[in-house]
C-alpha cells in the first residue's frame, strides 16, 4: 500500500520521521512532502496528487494548523482531507493528547471527528503508542482488501535493459557473473529534468542507505549519465572461492525515464550462479520491496519487468548455503550468451512493491525459470 501521511510538520517532526521508517519496515511505501524533490508545479497541487494515487491517509493532528493558503483560507492538512474524503480514500486519524491545540487546529480536529467512524479516529501521548495502534491499523487494512489490481497495457512499456548493454562496466567488474536484474517503471510520467536527475542523484545514496538493506560501514560508488543516475555497492566475495554465498545487492539505478532498475548476484558457490526455484521468488521479493522503500515512485501504477544476464553461466537447481555442489551442468553449451527476461503486458498498482510483493515475485521467477534451456529440453 502506499500511505500518505498528512499533518503539519511544526511538533510532531517525530512522529513523521518515525512513520516513515516503520510503515517502510512493514512492507509499504510512505509519502510524506520532505522526501519530494524537486517540481515545477506548486507544492500544494504536488502534495494533492501524491495523495489522489495513495490506497491510504494518514492525519496526525497536532498542536499546530500550519500555513493558511490563500486560495482556500485553509492549511494544507485541511486541503488534504478534503481531498481524500472526495476521492473515497481511507482515512486514519491520530490526535495528539496532552497538547493544546491552536483555535483553527481544535475546530479542524472537530471536522474530522464529525466525518470519521471510530475505525479510522484514535489518539495517543507517544510516538511509541502510535506506532502500536498504526501497526494494527495497517494490519487490519492488509487483511481486509486485495492489494493488486492489474491492467492490460494499450501498447509495451519504454524499458531500459540493462542486459541489452555491451559487457562493460558493473558487467566486466564482476567477470561476467550472472545478474538479477529488476526494472520498475512508472506508467503517465513525463520524466525528469536534466536539473531534476541532478538533484536525485544527489539523494539516490542517501535514499538506498536510508532503507537499512545496506551495511552502514559499506562504501557506495555514485556514478551519473545523461541517462541515468546510479549507485553501485562493492561486493563481499568470501576469500574462499567455492564457498556458498547469498545472491547480493550490486547496483541501483535511476534513469531519465522515471525507471528504477536494481541489480544483484544470485545464490552461487564455485560451480556458478544459481536459479533456484524456492529461493528466486523471495529474493524478488526483496528486490521489489526495496525498490519501493526508495521513496522515489509518486505514480499509482507501474510496469515490472525481471531478467538474468549471462544465463549461460546458470544452472536450475536448489541452492544449499551450507554445502558447495561438486559438480554442475550449465546451460551454456549451444547456447552461449543468452538472457533470461520477462516481456510485461499489465501494470500493476504500486502494492507490487510493498504486500503484492511476493504475488508478482512468484510471477516473475516462473517466468524466467520456464525460459532456461534446462527446462526446454
Amino acid at each position: 500500500m502506499k500511505i500518505f501521511i498528512s499533518s503539519a510538520r511544526k511538533d510532531l517532526e517525530e512522529e513523521r520521521d518515525s512513520l516513515n521508517g516503520l510503515i517502510g519496515a512493514l512492507g509499504h511505501t510512505s509519502v510524506r512532502f520532505e522526501d519530494f524533490s524537486a517540481q515545477t508545479t506548486p507544492s500544494r497541487e504536488a502534495c494533492l496528487n501524491a495523495l489522489a494515487s495513495a490506497d491510504v491517509c494518514l492525519f496526525l493532528l497536532g498542536p499546530s494548523y500550519g500555513h493558511i493558503f490563500p486560495e482556500t483560507g485553509q492549511s494544507a492538512t485541511h486541503d488534504e482531507w478534503v481531498a481524500a474524503q472526495a476521492a473515497g480514500i481511507p482515512r486514519l486519524v491520530y490526535r495528539k493528547q496532552g497538547v493544546t491545540f491552536e483555535p483553527a487546529q481544535h475546530k479542524f480536529a472537530r471536522i474530522t471527528e464529525a466525518y470519521a467512524t471510530g475505525v479510522f479516529r484514535d489518539s495517543y501521548q507517544t510516538t511509541l503508542e502510535l506506532h502500536t495502534k498504526v501497526v494494527q491499523k495497517v494490519k487490519e487494512l492488509e487483511s481486509s482488501t486485495s492489494p493488486l489490481a492489474f491492467a492490460r497495457l494499450t501498447q509495451p512499456p519504454a524499458l531500459h535493459w540493462t542486459l541489452d548493454e555491451d559487457n562493460t562496466g558493473l558487467q566486466q567488474a564482476n567477470n561476467h557473473t550472472p545478474l538479477l536484474e529488476l526494472h520498475v517503471l512508472p506508467l503517465d510520467f513525463a520524466g525528469y529534468s536534466a536539473r531534476e536527475l541532478d538533484q536525485l542523484n544527489t539523494s539516490l545514496m542517501d535514499r538506498v542507505r536510508a532503507t537499512g538493506a545496506i551495511r552502514g560501514n559499506v562504501a557506495l560508488n555514485p556514478s551519473r549519465s545523461q541517462a541515468h543516475v546510479a549507485v553501485s555497492v562493492p561486493g563481499s566475495r568470501s576469500s574462499s572461492w567455492n564457498t556458498p554465498e547469498l545472491g547480493e545487492l550490486v547496483e541501483v539505478r535511476l534513469h531519465k525515464t522515471g525507471q528504477v532498475s536494481v541489480r544483484a548476484t544470485l545464490p552461487r558457490d564455485g560451480m556458478g550462479s544459481i536459479l533456484d526455484p524456492d529461493a528466486l521468488p523471495r529474493q524478488l521479493t526483496d528486490l521489489l520491496k526495496f525498490g519501493g522503500s526508495l521513496n522515489i515512485f509518486r505514480q499509482d501504477r507501474i510496469v515490472v519487468a525481471a531478467g538474468v544476464s549471462n544465463a549461460a553461466r546458470t544452472s536450475v537447481e536448489v541452492f544449499n548455503p551450507h554445502q558447495a555442489r561438486q559438480s554442475v551442468q550449465l546451460a551454456g553449451f549451444g547456447h552461449s550468451g543468452f538472457t533470461l527476461r520477462t516481456e510485461p503486458d499489465e501494470s500493476v498498482t504500486m502494492a507490487a512493491l510493498g504486500t503484492g510483493a511476493a504475488e508478482v515475485a512468484s510471477y516473475l521467477a516462473r517466468a524466467l525459470i520456464e525460459q532456461h534451456p534446462s527446462r526446454r529440453r
